[in-house]
């Protein structure tokens, strides 16, 4: 017999006005059933009936409250072959030994004080022996309800509780798991009650510092008999899931169900068009709260080559915006870790939806730079119509892959530092809007190294769209050519900051050779 610990609330009082319990699955077609019992029980004749029958009372929930404790559970088990229900015909035609009732009732005083209680292996008995959650104790706190329906139901799927040691191997019986916020965490069989995200774990048990327990394994093994579910969406771009993009855009669902799904879906747009896409976990209200699953994102040209990849640091979304040309791209969903999460439990159901913008809240936003002794100095400038959250100022190595390098406040417009390496890292402004946090991107520059200080001119893009940014030191001459050599446009440079126009020259390589009164300087630029 195990019990969950709980720090105990005043006791509430039950209305006398029992709410419709709402007819709830979360996966009708799986034969095995884990059964949330809302509307009370009378129990007799099992194991718990020492002192005779137990007339569990009715929750005592609103419809609501119980929709919200039904997600929660139905997401801890949302990667399993077994359904998640509030419907006792379901679980009265569940197999005998692939079933579980969960009674959630304010009646404990017949067990004592405690979260709930279940019996380890239970749900193959076949007898009809419930576990419990004492939602009075639990101060009828819907989030602290569902983690104690989740975690007594998961004893009866075999798991012991998941404890944590000290390097003493001294215990703390419940594993209260780290972090604060939205992307804190906490194992579903330790106690989850003050961390927003709660997952199956692999980690100690009670048993000992030295005895570890797979509760994915357990759960999904041969003594339960059910499994995982089917991975539903394709791992790579030969086996996406096409979405067609619309006038307004697309929405659809996924479910990544184990460390190494990916979930890759295929979309084309017909004219060039500027694109917000938002990828959400499963979650019951404000900051994802319920979350189980914190997402990475991928965008991927028609070759498959990586565009851009998303996952913000604090939350467990993640979101896109950017001006997309005409043509065909992928999408990459996954789970990822973040500083208290590990990728391999980063699991659950996520919502995409991509519409197109013709009204950007964030506009004419310009980065340029230029380097003095070794110190790199950016300077920015941007016109909102909303209010913006934050400016994170990212750099890459190659101009593919780019990390965070500062966070800044709205009103910042320069940034300086002195990179420990002369590798000529490319640079740009990412600026977040602080309604629903959507992220807008500057261009791309290029800051060379302090030997570049005496350069006749620096290249502030050499990935160009529209524009080429140049910063000359005086007034000189310059070309414009293809890849081949063929002259494209001629002109003059002045001393300052000079844009020159190659709106119409065709995609690929482009030369800006740059005549000087003692020297010519040949740069190789790439036209997107």
């Amino acid at each position: 017999m195990k019990t969950i610990f709980t720090v105990l609330f005043g006791l509430a009082v039950a209305s006398s006005l029992q709410a419709q319990v709402p007819i709830l699955n979360s996966y009708p077609s799986a034969r095995a059933t884990i059964y949330l019992d809302f509307d009370g029980q009378y129990v007799t004749g099992t194991s718990w009936n020492w002192g005779g029958p137990i007339n569990a009372q009715p929750s005592g929930f609103t419809t609501t409250s119980m929709t919200e404790i039904f997600n929660r559970v139905a997401e801890d088990y949302r990667i399993f072959n077994v359904n998640i229900t509030t419907d006792s015909t379901v679980y009265a035609a569940a197999p005998l030994k692939q079933r579980m009732r969960v009674i959630i009732t304010p009646t404990y005083q017949w067990y004592g004080s405690a979260g709930g209680v279940a019996m380890v292996g239970s749900f193959t008995w076949g007898d009809n022996t419930p576990c419990f959650v004492f939602s009075s104790l639990l101060g009828n706190n819907t989030k602290n309800v569902a983690e104690a329906a989740s975690h007594e139901a998961g004893h009866t799927l075999g798991l012991q509780h998941q404890s944590a040691y000290t390097t003493a191997c001294q215990k703390t019986e419940y594993n209260p798991g780290t972090g604060s916020g939205e992307t804190s965490w906490a194992p579903i069989m330790g106690v989850g009650y003050y961390r927003n995200i709660t997952t199956w774990h692999y980690g100690t048990n009670t048993y000992g510092c030295n005895y570890y327990q797979d509760d994915m394994a357990i759960i999904s093994g041969p003594v339960n008999n059910f499994g995982y579910r089917t991975d539903d969406i394709g791992n790579n771009h030969m086996t996406a899931t096409s979405v067609g993009f619309t006038n307004t855009g697309f929405t659809t669902t996924g479910l990544i169900n184990s460390g190494t799904d990916k979930d890759v879906f295929k979309f084309t747009i017909s004219n060039p068009t500027y694109v917000h896409l938002s990828a959400v976990p499963q979650n019951v209200g404000s900051n994802n709260s319920g979350a189980n699953l914190d997402i990475k994102v991928s965008l991927l040209n028609d070759k498959a080559d990586t565009i851009g990849q998303y996952n913000p640091a604090a939350l467990v979304n993640a979101s896109l915006d950017s001006n997309l040309n005409s043509g065909t791209y992928y999408l990459v969903v996954e789970g990822t870790a973040n500083a208290h999460l590990v990728k391999n439990e980063s699991l659950g159901y996520y919502s995409i939806s991509a519409s197109p913008i013709s009204v950007l809240p964030i506009h004419r936003l310009a980065l340029s730079g230029k380097t003095s002794a070794g110190t790199h100095n950016l300077s920015w400038t941007y016109e909102a119509d909303e209010a913006v959250k934050h400016i994170e100022i990212q750099n890459s190595k190659d101009g593919v892959r780019y990390e965070a390098l500062a966070q800044l406040s709205a009103g910042t417009k320069t940034f300086s530092w002195k990179p420990l390496t002369d590798n000529a890292p490319f640079y740009r402004i990412r600026v977040i809007t602080a309604a629903d946090e959507r992220s807008y991107y500057s261009n791309v520059i290029t800051l060379r190294d302090k030997n570049d200080d005496k350069a006749i001119a620096r290249i502030m893009n050499t990935m160009v769209t529209n524009a080429i940014v140049v910063n000359s030191n005086n007034e000189s001459n310059y070309q414009v050519l293809d890849g081949t050599g063929r002259l494209l446009q001629r002109g003059k440079l002045f001393s300052g900051t000079n844009n020159i126009d190659i709106t119409n020259a065709q995609k690929g390589m482009v030369l800006l050779r740059i005549q000087g009164e003692a020297e010519t300087a040949t740069w190789k630029l790439i036209k997107q």
